[in-house]
């Protein structure tokens, strides 16, 4: 079943075994990368779509379509994987969004905050509380504030810190200069900072 890969295989035998459009490879990576990309959907989806959507779900429905595609998609390491797989997930947030629009849905009932201990590691790699605060609060902070910035911030910041395309790659993908991707990079993790913790917001 899983190719004579065990299941904490070494990312090198993963990545070679990828490379040979072995699935099951391609399927251990995914799961490695689950984390990573809930964090980026939750901070991608906006406060709308999160009260109306968790995003496990729409990350399974990535995957899975992931899977199905992997006929088309030609491995050639881990990075563009992971750029690719984010690409995805970005393609079903923007699908996601334009039906909630047309639908007019209300927002009735907040959905409930699913286990956090998957994405809570990538929000702190982009800013952690200057005090202690409790998980679900952090949680709170983070997106509120996430959603305060403006929209080259978070592009910036999402594909660097949760993507983790250098800033090369991003400047190429944002047609905008690598120093000016570093810039954007360095205040939008700054102003997240200040907004988490209730600071001054001009950055």
């Amino acid at each position: 079943m899983n190719g004579g890969l065990a299941d904490d295989a070494p990312t090198e035998a993963l990545l070679a075994s990828a490379r040979r459009q072995e699935r099951a490879a391609i399927e251990q990576l995914l799961v490695r990368h689950l984390p990573g990309l809930e964090a980026f959907v939750r901070l991608r989806m906006g406060a709308r779509l999160r009260a109306l959507l968790t995003a496990p779900d729409l990350v399974q429905s990535v995957c899975r379509e992931v899977l199905e595609d992997l006929g088309e998609f030609e491995f050639r390491g881990e990075a563009p994987f992971r750029h690719w797989l984010y690409v995805r997930a970005e393609n079903k947030l923007r699908m996601k969004d334009r039906f909630h629009k047309a639908q007019k849905r209300a927002l009735d009932a907040e959905v409930p905050l699913p286990d956090a201990s998957t994405f809570l590691p990538a929000y702190r790699t982009l800013v952690t509380p200057s005090q202690d605060v409790e998980q679900k609060e952090m949680i709170r902070r983070v997106e509120a504030a996430f959603d305060q910035l403006p929209d080259d911030y978070r592009e910036a910041v999402t594909l660097h810190k949760l993507c983790g395309l250098s800033h090369q790659e991003i400047a190429e993908r944002m047609q905008r200069s690598e120093g000016a991707v570093r810039n954007l990079v360095y205040r939008g993790i700054s102003r997240l900072a200040l907004l988490v913790d209730g600071g001054d917001t001009a950055v």
